[in-house]
């Protein structure tokens, strides 16, 4: 596929923004550690279902040090809504202790340290960067994956090459708002099994091959998402098991 033009990204961006003047996450948060620790629990869930569990966990546990005081079994039982509550849970204490003794309990602004704490990969970190201390970071998730890919604006096969692109291509004073502007276009217009081109703002600039029409699914839109898929490196939003010598020592990990 050939890739967007300069002209063309700049103007890519100029609608997105248009349509939503001042973007912001779906994740609820009080502080950027209720934003870190919603971030690990939305690794393979939804945002709408996180947002579901995490108020009355935040109502009583907005520091590392009372997270840490509720303990791990009474984390799990609060968000035992959310897929893999429990290894979730073991992260966010283990990740909270982390926090205490390392970084006197303030989340760290710093991608590689923020790496070191167990359930946060460059997705999470990028996210936190961007929304809790407002850095131009591109956080790629499945649906950045999915827009950067089909509409031509950041081709790439993984998602580091994806980020590597939309870091080099996207013009400065769209950088802060970048993440924010194409997961919502992704998770509203430009879904992974039907695209809703009828409604696209960009649908004229982008390079997919097979838009659709309304109410339309064409085999051809089938075999181009088919050929699209996205990759398993995406799975590094899953978050890796703390062990118990991490958890009780307070090691570190990584997802």
């Amino acid at each position: 596929m050939r890739p967007l033009s300069k002209r063309e990204v700049a103007e890519f961006y100029r609608r997105l923004a248009d349509t939503r003047p001042i973007p912001r996450t779906e994740l609820e948060f009080i502080n950027p550690f209720t934003l870190l620790v919603a971030v690990v629990l939305s690794a393979q869930a939804t945002d709408a279902g996180v947002n579901k569990a995490t108020p009355a966990l935040f109502a009583i546990a907005d520091t590392p040090q009372k997270m840490l005081g509720l303990g791990e079994a009474r984390v799990a039982e609060m968000i035992r809504t959310i897929g893999l509550y429990r290894t979730k849970a073991r992260n966010v204490i283990a990740l909270s202790r982390l926090l205490i003794e390392k970084y006197g309990g303030e989340v760290p602004r710093n991608r590689d340290a923020l790496e070191t704490l167990p359930g946060v990969g460059r997705k999470t970190a990028n996210v936190v960067l961007n929304v809790a201390f407002g850095e131009p970071r591109i956080a790629v998730d499945t649906h950045i994956f999915r827009v950067g890919n089909r509409t031509g604006l950041a081709p790439g096969r993984t998602p580091l090459e994806v980020e590597a692109g939309l870091e080099k291509r996207t013009p400065p004073e769209y950088k802060l708002n970048a993440h924010h502007w194409l997961i919502l276009h992704g998770r509203y217009v430009c879904k992974a099994r039907k695209p809703d081109c009828p409604v696209c703002v960009v649908a004229d600039i982008c390079r997919y091959r097979a838009k659709t029409g309304p109410g339309e699914i064409s085999a051809e839109m089938i075999a181009a998402h088919n050929d699209a898929r996205e990759p398993e490196a995406l799975a590094e939003t899953k978050p890796r098991r703390a062990s118990k010598r991490g958890a009780a020592t307070g090691g570190t990990g990584s997802s």
